[in-house]
C-alpha cells in the first residue's frame, strides 16, 4: 500500500500542535499541499519552516473566523477537522463559558468549516474526503468531561449526517475516535499516574496512543484505499470501547 496525495490540497485545523501537527506533516510527506489552521501564529511559523505549508491564523471558537478561514483556504480536496479543546469540569460545576467554548471549537467549527469546504467540492464536481477527529469520549462517559463528551457525540452524528447528504456528490466523510493521546493537552489531563491508572486499566493493549497513531488512521481514511468507507466512526483506542 502506497498512499499518495500528489496534486491534492489538504486543510488541517488545529495544525499547530499535537495530533494536528502530526497529521499536517504526514499529509505533506505523502504529497499533499497542506493548508494549516491554528490560533497561534508562532506554531504556524514553526510548521511552515518544516513543511512549507500555507498557514491561516484563526480562533475557531469565533464562528465568523472559522468560516473565514475555510473561505481563505480556497479549493480543498481533503479536510481534517482536528481542532479541539478540553475544559475539564464536573457536571455540577460546568460553567457556561466551558460549555459554550467547547461546543464552539469541537462541534460548531467543524460544521461551519465542513460546510464551506463541501460546497466548494460540490461546485467543482470532483468529490473529496473529510475526516473529523472525534474521541472515544463520544461513546463512553468520562468523569469531568460533560461538555467534551457532548461535543464529540455531536461530532459523530454530524459526521453521519454529512456522509448521508454528501455521499451522492462522492464526498466521503468519516471520523476517527482516539483514546488518550499523549499530546501536550493529553499529558496535562492524564499525566498524573494516579489519574491515568484507571483509564489504562480499561485499555486492553495497556497503553495510551501517540499522535502518529491518529495521523496514520486519518491518512488511510482520506486515501483512495478507503474509497468505500463512508460514515464510520473508527476507534483508535487500544480496545477501550470493547469493554
Amino acid at each position: 500500500m502506497n498512499i499518495r496525495f500528489d496534486g491534492k490540497r489538504a486543510l488541517v485545523t488545529g495544525a499547530g500542535k499535537g495530533i494536528g501537527r502530526e497529521i499536517a506533516v504526514l499529509l505533506s510527506q505523502l504529497g499533499a499541499s497542506v493548508v494549516a489552521v491554528s490560533r497561534t501564529q508562532a506554531d504556524l511559523d514553526a510548521l511552515r519552516a518544516e513543511i512549507a505549508c500555507e498557514t491561516i491564523q484563526a480562533d475557531l471558537s469565533d464562528a465568523q473566523a472559522a468560516q473565514g478561514a475555510a473561505e481563505q483556504a480556497g479549493a480543498i480536496d481533503l479536510l481534517v477537522n482536528n481542532a479541539g479543546i478540553a475544559i475539564i469540569e464536573p457536571f455540577l460545576e460546568m460553567s457556561l463559558h466551558g460549555l459554550d467554548e467547547t461546543l464552539a471549537v469541537n462541534l460548531r467549527a467543524a460544521a461551519l468549516i465542513g460546510q464551506v469546504v463541501a460546497r466548494g467540492m460540490v461546485q467543482r464536481g470532483k468529490g473529496g474526503s473529510i475526516v473529523n477527529v472525534s474521541s472515544q469520549a463520544s461513546m463512553a462517559a468520562l468523569h469531568g468531561h460533560a461538555a467534551y463528551c457532548a461535543s464529540k457525540s455531536g461530532l459523530d452524528h454530524l459526521t453521519r449526517v454529512m456522509a448521508l447528504e454528501l455521499g451522492p456528490h462522492q464526498i466521503r466523510v468519516n471520523a476517527v475516535n482516539p483514546t488518550v493521546i499523549l499530546t501536550p493537552m493529553g499529558e496535562k489531563v492524564w499525566g498524573d499516574p494516579e489519574k491515568a491508572a484507571p483509564m489504562l486499566s480499561r485499555i486492553p493493549l495497556g497503553r495510551f496512543g501517540k499522535p502518529h497513531h491518529v495521523a496514520h488512521a486519518v491518512a488511510y481514511l482520506l486515501s483512495d484505499y478507503a474509497d468505500l468507507i463512508h460514515g464510520v466512526t473508527l476507534p483508535v483506542d487500544g480496545g477501550f470501547l470493547v469493554g
